[in-house]
């Protein structure tokens, strides 16, 4: 039997690379503009592009509108979900 650690979602999420965050599924915990459903549909690189990536795009499934948000947001499980759900 495999004992449940409470580390483990903070573990998984803790995983997550800006930079490989292209194209993933997500899915809101409370909609926005009655839309759940995301794509990240562009990682917005800094200007210089010595500095660490602070945004992403997420567009919704349905509407196709596009959002600019901090990717750690997605890291955020009162606010997302990973997946559609």
């Amino acid at each position: 039997m495999q004992r449940c650690n409470s580390n483990t979602h903070n573990q998984l999420m803790n995983r997550l690379s800006p930079k490989k965050l292209l194209l993933t599924k997500w899915t809101a915990v409370k909609p926005i503009a009655k839309q759940k459903h995301f794509l990240v549909s562009k990682v917005i690189l800094p200007e210089p592009p010595s500095e660490k990536i602070e945004f992403v795009e997420i567009e919704a499934v349905y509407s196709k509108k596009t959002t600019l948000i901090a990717w750690r947001d997605l890291t955020n499980s009162e606010l997302w979900l990973q997946g559609w759900q």
